[in-house]
Parts: C-alpha cells; structure tokens; sequence
C-alpha cells in the first residue's frame, strides 16, 4: 500500500513565491517587441526579422504608434489594417474604446486595445481585445472619412429553399412519370 504524501507547507509556500517571481519577472510587450530600425534585429531575442517584413516595418505603423499621437489616446476613433484593405472589398475596422498604455515603454507605443469589430461589413456587437496591435500596417481613418468608410450595402444573396417530398403528397418526385425514349 503507498504512503500518504505528507502536507508541507514550507515547500509549497516556497512555490508559491517562485511562481510570483516568476510572473514578475517576465518581459513586458515593449521588451519583447522592440525592434532596432536599422539592423532589424529584437534586442530581447536577438531575432531578425523576415526580410518581406521590412518594407511594412520601415513604412507602416503599429496601432499604438498611431494612437499615442492623439487626444485621449484615441478613443472612439476608426482604425483598420492595409492588409485589410488590400484584401476584402467590404469594410474592415476596429472602434477603438479602452487602451491599457505600457507606461514602461519609451515611446508609450506599447499596450492593449479594446474595441467593437466591424469585419466584412458584419459588426459585432461586444467589446473584443484588438489582435495584431504589434503588426505595422495600422491606418487611422480620418475623421471626414469615416462616414464614407462605414457605408456599405450588402449584396443579395438568393436562397435556395429544400422542399421535402411530403409537401408535394403523392405527386413527389420520385412517383413523377418518367420520360419516354
């Protein structure tokens, strides 16, 4: 028969504490994303980027790049990627409103944003955490554009509807006369 394990809360309080350090001690974004311009390497990782990557990062911007720049951090504003942009017709934008900053940053051009989704023309309707805020193809939409940006008429779609055959009682297709040869 196996022995009980034996309660110790010494070690397990040890544990919890290396935990804590642990969280603690993690990098934050801004560690982990900051990208030397010029060389193209991260700094915490010693990683280059991909080389495809370049001409976005050079010309682009992150999301808090762009938001750091304007009053109350732009909340309530229109953003949308240019990938987006590039690949669907319909209208693809972020409503920004909730930013979390990484004050630790340089440059405050790190954190989180919230938002309501517009993607392909269909907005949803509950806050979400905007993704990919770290990519640098981020545009802000002006503010004499947005109403422009939002319009969007969907194209109809035809429906087929499946009859069964109980509707058609004993005319269904299976009894129909087939054609003659």
């Amino acid at each position: 028969m196996a022995r009980k394990k034996l309660y110790r809360p010494i070690a397990a309080m040890a544990k919890k504490i290396r935990e804590y350090r642990a969280l603690k001690n993690r990098p934050r974004d801004s560690q982990r994303f900051a990208l030397d311009y010029e060389t193209m390497i991260r700094p915490f990782t010693n990683k280059r980027l991909p080389v495809l990557a370049w001409e976005d990062v050079r010309n682009e911007n992150r999301l808090f790049t762009l938001l750091c720049q304007l009053r109350l951090f732009g909340i309530g504003r229109m953003v949308t990627r240019t990938s987006w942009l590039r690949q669907y017709d319909e209208p693809c934008y972020w409503v920004v409103t909730k930013i979390r900053v990484d004050y630790t940053a340089e440059t405050l051009d790190h954190g989180k944003a919230w938002g309501y989704l517009t993607f392909r023309g269909k907005t949803y309707n509950e806050v979400k955490e905007i993704d990919k805020v770290m990519y640098h193809d981020w545009r802000m939409v002006p503010k004499h554009e947005e109403e422009a940006f939002k319009k969007f008429t969907p194209v109809s779609v035809e429906t087929i509807q499946c009859v069964s055959r109980a509707a058609f009682g004993t005319h269904a297709i299976g009894c129909l006369p087939q054609p003659s040869k």
